[in-house]
Order: C-alpha cells, then sequence, then structure tokens
C-alpha cells in the first residue's frame, strides 16, 4: 500500500512530524551504548545498558557494562543504586542536567513539541529516511552545561543522541538498531558513522 505525500516527507521535515515519529507510549525501553570521551582515555569509555519507561513519570537509565547501577528518576528525586552499596537518593534540584534530560525525554517520547519549544531552539532537516534535529537550550543556566543536542533519525527511531558539553568531549549515545549494530565496534570514527548514518533505508 503506497503511503500518501505529505509536505513534511515531500520537502525534509519539521520538527512536528519528527516528534510525531518518536512519540509512544509508557512502558517502553531501549539498548544504549554510549561514548564519553576525555582527554585522560587513550580512547572513549563505552557504556551498555537500557533505557525504560515504566510509566509517563519515570526514567530508569541501568547501565551493565562495564560496570552495573541503574538510576531512577521519578517524583522529583534520583536514585542510583549499584551492587553491594546502599541506593544513594537525592533531589532532583541538585542535578539539574538529570531534570532536563528527564524533561526532554519524556517530551520527545509524548511528542509534545511545545514543551520542546519552551526550553529549546530546535533546528530539523534531512528527509524521512534520515533526519536530524538540533536542540539549542534557550535558558542561560542550561545553556552553560550544555550547547547543543543533536537528534538523529531513521524514520520513527530515533536512533542516535550527540550532545555538546559546555565544556569538554561531544557525548555520542546509539539507541536501538544502532547500539545494536555497534556491539562489536570499538572504534570511534565507526560509532559515529553508525550514529549519523540513519541506517538501512
Amino acid at each position: 500500500m503506497l503511503a500518501v505525500a505529505t509536505p513534511a516527507l515531500a520537502s525534509g521535515v519539521d520538527a512536528a512530524w519528527i516528534l510525531r515519529q518518536l512519540a509512544q507510549p509508557a512502558p517502553s525501553q531501549t539498548g544504549f551504548v554510549e561514548l564519553r570521551g576525555s582527554a585522560l582515555l587513550k580512547e572513549p569509555l563505552r557504556v551498555e545498558g537500557q533505557y525504560r519507561r515504566p510509566d509517563n513519570s519515570t526514567l530508569v537509565r541501568e547501565v551493565r557494562s562495564p560496570y552495573a547501577e541503574t538510576t531512577t528518576i521519578a517524583g522529583g528525586q534520583v536514585s542510583i543504586e549499584r551492587s553491594g552499596k546502599p541506593p544513594r537518593v537525592f533531589s532532583l534540584q541538585r542535578v539539574p542536567e538529570l531534570a532536563d534530560l528527564q524533561a526532554s525525554f519524556g517530551a520527545m517520547l509524548a511528542g509534545d513539541l511545545a514543551a520542546l519549544e519552551r526550553n529549546y531552539r530546535l533546528q530539523p532537516s534531512g528527509s524521512a529516511q534520515h533526519w536530524q534535529l538540533a536542540l539549542t537550550p534557550k535558558a542561560e543556566a542550561l545553556a552553560r552545561r550544555v550547547r547543543a543536542v543533536t537528534l538523529h533519525g531513521n524514520g520513527k527511531e530515533l536512533r542516535c543522541i550527540e550532545t555538546q558539553p559546555a565544556k569538554g568531549d561531544l557525548q555520542r549515545t546509539l539507541l536501538g538498531s544502532a547500539a545494536n549494530a555497534a556491539t562489536d565496534v570499538r572504534q570511534a570514527e565507526a560509532l559515529a558513522a553508525l550514529c549519523q548514518s540513519g541506517g538501512a533505508r
């Protein structure tokens, strides 16, 4: 069955179209591979795990390698659990970047364009098969920590998030099929290509 062409598909994509593709109700989950650059490391630290949204107001980040750690953001609090240690629980007010993460993820997965536009300037580009959405923080407090966040996707799938901190190296998180494809990939350049390629057409 042929899909009917829409203005978004015919002449590129807009932010509303991208968010409609990303919208998914809770519960949901996706695997991730994250690269953390550092001048102290010969190569980026590779972190693997899973993001989960058991409900619309909870975000769980479970790291499985190279260490085990579960971070749960819910009810204005953060809980961090590591094997053999008591959980650490503290207010989101102490870590505003995690509050931003929860709010941004929630807005993306709810398809809430207005919520994202309150906090970011949005710049979409690309096509339905390979799109990007650049988010630039509006608030000075957030801009002091994060210069920009760029989402890379393929159709309905968010494949990668690139975060450029105000200071330090680019942080790259591969999701879904991009994370699966990165199982045996170690080189930063190859992982960057997986992030930005858009995957199979």
